[in-house]
């Protein structure tokens, strides 16, 4: 049984005493934590084989690759990060100088997901170890073999006063959040979320909420095909599809839409063989209780590619289903899964007003060569972030903030994102004591038209 208060205690003790707080003692953190990955990468990579069947390009890919490039990038750009920010100041306080002071939070709750389990846990690490905190990590209970070699990694790296990792179930995460934390970090579904941000709510601690939705891909007539074929399949079933930001469904101007369909279900042929079951460069879902409502789905159109499946296997063959509905029960909530439900479009304006009454999805993919219209798309509407002629990739970029809106989540992380999202921005004015105008201090009598003048004046 876990002592969760007293290890809250242990750790605020620890962040009291300062050591977090200097640089060269995240930087070095950071160090320690890029060799343990390093060293760590083939039990990483075995773990990950065994909780989704993940191949090992995928897992370091996605996994390993993107989080020590994270925790190098930080490193180059920590100490400039860290330095309080001069800001201009305005007359009406002369003289004063001005800055901003990023300042560590205290004890940070990080709770991963399964779909990403190394990955969407320790790269948030990162930013709460580069602003300076103490850090308590859940991984999710459905990855066992990961969360194992995260908890060896993690104790093997840092005292347990400065993180450690708890195991659990949902009940262990409900009494974490029932303690007070400084940040919580969540990733995972928006139903949890909203419990996520309840039980925040109780103490009043901030929260980032990296949730999901049904992000779209919209293909107009005028894309080049073939790259859009190779992009959306690639994107929508990279880790079968259990990915937050893959593409949903696909909305697909009328006038293309079986020549993309032709050449996407050749493409998936080209990538995983005529039997994606065999392919060694092919995920399977989760457990079977996803399995099976995501099996549910395929009722809901036409099966123009794959609809294999192997429940004891938990092989969900990469499907492309048309002749669906936006009534039909796929399209009610993330599918999270490798099936791509395709509906068509024969308007431009139409799909903006088809996609923008939806709610906020995490990301849209759009293709076209037409930069009016790339315009009209990435402003019509909110979304969490996405790309022009590409998926998925935009996460993968450092100097990119990622994160979702409204249903589809609150905060941004990754690069210097990271940093600040685990710190408090404190503003600090720093008068001169040579000149103080009178104005300001009673009695009022006579001054305020020589006020209303000033004001216009600045």
């Amino acid at each position: 049984m876990h002592d969760i208060a007293a290890q809250i205690t242990r750790q605020r003790v620890f962040f009291w005493s300062g050591k977090t707080h200097k640089v060269t003692f995240r930087i070095d953190a950071l160090q320690k934590l890029k060799r343990a990955i390093v060293a760590n990468e083939q039990k990483i990579c075995a773990a990950l084989a065994e909780d989704l069947g993940k191949p090992e390009l995928e897992a370091f890919v996605s996994e390993i690759a993107l989080v020590t490039r994270e925790i190098d990038f930080i490193c180059r750009n920590l100490r400039r990060w860290a330095k309080p920010q001069r800001v201009r100041t305005s007359l009406l306080n002369a003289p004063a100088r001005g800055s901003v002071r990023c300042e560590p939070l205290g004890v940070a709750l990080i709770i991963g997901p399964w779909n990403y389990p190394f990955q969407l846990l320790i790269s948030p690490l990162a930013g709460a170890l580069a602003a300076g905190n103490c850090a308590l990590l859940k991984p999710s209970e459905l990855t066992v073999h990961t969360a194992a070699v995260v908890s060896r990694i993690i104790a093997e790296t840092f005292v347990p006063e400065h993180v450690c990792v708890m195991q659990g179930g949902p009940e262990l995460g409900q009494a974490l959040l029932n303690e007070q934390f400084d940040i919580v970090f969540f990733t995972g579904s928006t139903r949890v979320g909203k419990l996520v941000m309840q039980a925040a709510a109780r103490h009043l601690t901030p929260v980032i909420l990296e949730l999901g939705g049904k992000s779209p891909a919209i293909v107009d007539a005028d894309a080049d095909l073939d790259m859009a074929a190779r992009r959306i399949v690639w994107g929508k079933f990279f880790n079968a599809g259990q990915t937050c930001v893959a593409p949903d469904y696909l909305l697909v101007h009328d006038k293309v839409k079986q020549a993309l369909l032709d050449r996407m279900t050749a493409r998936i042929s080209e990538c995983y063989g005529p039997d994606p079951q065999q392919s060694p460069d092919y995920a399977r879902i989760i457990n079977t209780a996803h399995f099976d409502r995501l099996a549910g789905y395929l009722a809901d159109g036409t099966i123009v590619a794959g609809g294999g499946m192997d429940r004891d296997a938990r092989y969900l063959a990469p499907t492309i289903l048309d002749g669906v509905s936006w009534e039909s029960s796929l399209m009610q909530e993330e599918i999270f899964g490798p099936i791509l439900p395709v509906l068509g479009f024969n308007d431009h304006d139409d799909v903006l007003e088809l996609t923008s009454r939806r709610p906020t999805p995490l990301a849209l993919y759009y293709f076209s060569q037409d930069a009016e219209k790339q315009r009209r798309v990435m402003n019509a509407g909110a979304f969490g972030g996405g790309c022009v002629n590409d998926t998925v990739i935009h996460l993968t970029e450092h100097h990119l903030p990622f994160g979702g809106v409204g249903s589809s989540g609150q905060g941004r992380y990754h690069g210097r994102a990271s940093f600040e999202a685990f710190s408090h921005c404190k503003s600090v004015l720093k008068r001169g004591t040579w000149l103080d105008l009178p104005l300001r201090y009673p009695p009022y009598a006579g001054k305020l038209n020589w006020l209303k003048a000033l004001f216009r004046w600045l």
